[in-house]
């Protein structure tokens, strides 16, 4: 009889100690872009919107984030940031939340979307820096006006940051 309680006891710790495990593992991944190709053929124009090109790119990367089963879409409120995020937007069934680069990065903001994963849409400058101040360092210089196609993905699990630039 002793042993089969010290055997029961054993299960229930090792039971105990995965659900444990489950919790503390809780993943949080924000990907962010660049928003796509926009409109220079007006230089007056401050908020253009995107190129045909830059259209598709939106769609590509909509594609692209099926894999990620997205919970939150976020984007600058700019047309042509707004114009590359509705795409993942719409196939996730979810609402674009427009957000200011400078603040986003509060505790409320980690507190909301902790152990979930997110798209931030933004631009040349403020992307890397959202990047830089999410890992806690100076990492990432601005995006070169010609490249559209980095994707910054940021892993937070038990306050361990994991960051990647992939180039699709």
């Amino acid at each position: 009889m002793k042993h089969f309680i010290f055997l029961l006891s054993l299960l229930f710790l090792a039971c105990n100690t995965t659900v444990n495990n489950q919790k503390e593992e809780e993943q949080t991944v924000y990907l962010l872009i660049r928003h796509a190709e926009k409109d220079l053929s007006n230089p007056a124009e401050r908020d253009p919107a995107l190129t045909d090109q830059g259209k598709e790119r939106a769609k590509e990367w909509a594609k692209i984030f099926k894999e990620y089963d997205i919970d939150f879409v976020y984007s600058t409120d700019y047309i042509r940031t707004r114009e590359t995020a509705k795409p993942t937007a719409e196939n996730e069934n979810l609402e674009v939340i427009l957000y200011n680069p400078k603040t986003i990065y509060d505790e409320s903001f980690k507190e909301k979307t902790k152990g979930k994963t997110i798209l931030l849409v933004g631009h040349s400058n403020s992307t890397p820096s959202l990047v830089n101040t999410i890992i806690g360092k100076e990492k990432y210089p601005s995006i070169h006006e010609s490249v559209y196609n980095n994707l910054f993905k940021i892993s937070i699990t038990n306050s361990v940051v994991n960051d990647t630039l992939l180039k699709y």
